[in-house]
């Protein structure tokens, strides 16, 4: 079994295949190393594409409760990765808790200044629960789904989590690739779910208290998010005002799991963008077309 040993001792299990430019593909909170299969099949046959399951989801190893899951040591393990597959430079494509971890890893490696480790990021669903207004509620509510998961096991969380409102959009279109999904969350360890959504979801910072070190970005950087994910929309225009080499995609009638709801068009719009940046296209924008701040006009909303 093909395993990676971070620099805190947790094993983490990942996949390859294909050969190439490294790219680099992290879950979100509800998936798993599966999550990403359209994608794999796709890009393999021009990159070498790596797949791996986080910290708390088998086969990798559900470190005990005292263990690190927090937002740090998330991107740390992508790098980790990075560095125990002898990868100095890949592409690296999130979802949500993936977009996160892809988002921080380019704070501290993909900035002005130094050779970047991200040769371009791709933040897809990213935000949820960041925004000022519901950014204390989402994190006590992440510690009482901790709670809820502990009691009564993955399958309840399959059953209520991975059914919630920007999951509908993907059962009414696909309910063979939406069971899959769901019954891939019931598979997970309810211990690691738990230790997860409790640290990392219910402790991480608001994107938008870190706004000085994600405008520092400089690397390419692809922003997606379905138009009916309600919690990433507006996280994700503050993303596009604040990293100036990046654009947005609005997947229209779409949900939270759009690399899977949308196998197709996500993976159309991530291959061109990648052969753009591949040409040495930035993706700077223009002074004159910035907004005042990066919230846009009406300044900051806190």
């Amino acid at each position: 079994m093909p395993l990676v040993t971070t620099d805190d001792g947790v094993q983490l299990y990942f996949e390859e295949a294909g050969s190439g430019t490294p790219m680099i593909f992290v879950h979100e909170f509800a998936g798993d190393h599966r999550s990403w299969e359209p994608q794999i099949r796709f890009f393999s046959r021009r990159y070498r594409c790596i797949v791996y399951s986080a910290r708390g989801y088998p086969p990798s190893d559900v470190p005990a409760q005292g263990a690190n899951y927090s937002q740090e040591r998330v991107w740390q393990d992508l790098r980790c990765i990075m560095d125990a597959l002898n990868i100095q430079q890949a592409h690296l494509v999130g979802l949500s808790m993936g977009a996160f971890a892809c988002l921080h890893f380019g704070m501290h490696h993909g900035t002005q200044g130094r050779v970047s480790r991200a040769l371009t990021l791709t933040l897809a669903g990213c935000g949820t629960g960041s925004h000022p207004a519901v950014h204390e509620e989402f994190k006590a509510q992440s510690k009482v789904l901790a709670q809820d998961i502990e009691t009564l096991g993955a399958e309840h969380l399959a059953n209520t989590y991975g059914m919630g409102p920007s999951r509908l959009q993907f059962k009414a279109k696909d309910p063979r690739g939406y069971n899959e999904f769901n019954r891939h969350l019931a598979e997970h360890s309810a211990q690691g779910s738990a230790r997860t959504s409790r640290g990392y979801q219910g402790e991480r910072p608001s994107l938008y208290t870190l706004t000085d070190k994600i405008s520092a970005i400089n690397v390419p950087t692809l922003i997606m998010t379905g138009d009916e994910d309600e919690p990433c929309l507006e996280p994700s225009l503050m993303l596009k005002r604040a990293i100036h080499t990046s654009v947005l995609a609005v997947l229209p009638g779409s949900g939270h799991a759009i690399n899977l709801e949308e196998p197709q068009l996500f993976n159309q719009l991530l291959a061109e963008f990648l052969a753009q940046a591949e040409q040495g296209k930035d993706f700077v924008r223009p002074m004159e077309t910035r907004p005042a701040t990066i919230w846009g006009p009406g300044g900051d909303p806190r």
